[in-house]
């Protein structure tokens, strides 16, 4: 995984369930093409539509919260969203992401829709440049991850992290 990435906001704010991520109608697949065709569908019908690879989310408390599902952060992974950003994670979802390998950031970043973000892992900072004023870029510091979660998000998630230990073995 890149230590420094960047790519476009989209911002939502507190309490985003897992039924605004993936819709419970489109669970009873397992393509996942599906998934990103209707992320986050439940707040921004025109989401999946519009998304990039590279882009990330911006969110305020408690996002990924409701049911378990699995779902969720599949439907981010699949859409191109390369980071999730929040000032707190639903501990289910915050499990699930790391587990299928998405990339999750504990930070309070003010941002807007269509803002440029750029996340520098090694040091634990969001910068965001404004999209009406990007020379007045704006720092927060992020919470680090520890290298144990970055191992299991470079292999892909902890199957394939298990998978590789178990191979060395």
């Amino acid at each position: 995984m890149e230590k420094s990435f960047k790519g476009k906001v989209w911002k939502f704010g507190d309490d985003v369930d897992t039924d605004a991520i993936i819709p419970g109608k489109y669970l009873r697949t397992t393509d996942m093409k599906v998934f990103a065709d209707h992320a986050m569908e439940g707040i921004d019908p025109d989401f999946a539509k519009n998304v990039k690879k590279g882009d990330m989310i911006v969110a305020g408390n408690n996002f990924g919260c409701g049911s378990s599902r699995e779902q969720a952060p599949l439907a981010l992974k699949h859409a191109g969203i390369s980071c999730v950003i929040a000032k707190y994670f639903a501990r289910i979802f915050f499990r699930n992401a790391i587990n299928i390998g998405l990339l999750i950031i504990e930070a309070d970043v003010d941002a807007k829709d269509g803002d440029s973000i750029e996340v520098d892992l090694e040091k634990g900072l969001v910068r965001v440049f404004p999209k009406e004023n990007p020379q007045e870029a704006r720092d927060s510091p992020a919470g680090a991850v520890p290298d144990f979660l970055l191992e299991i998000l470079n292999d892909g998630g902890l199957v394939e992290h298990r998978k590789k230990q178990n191979a060395s073995n």
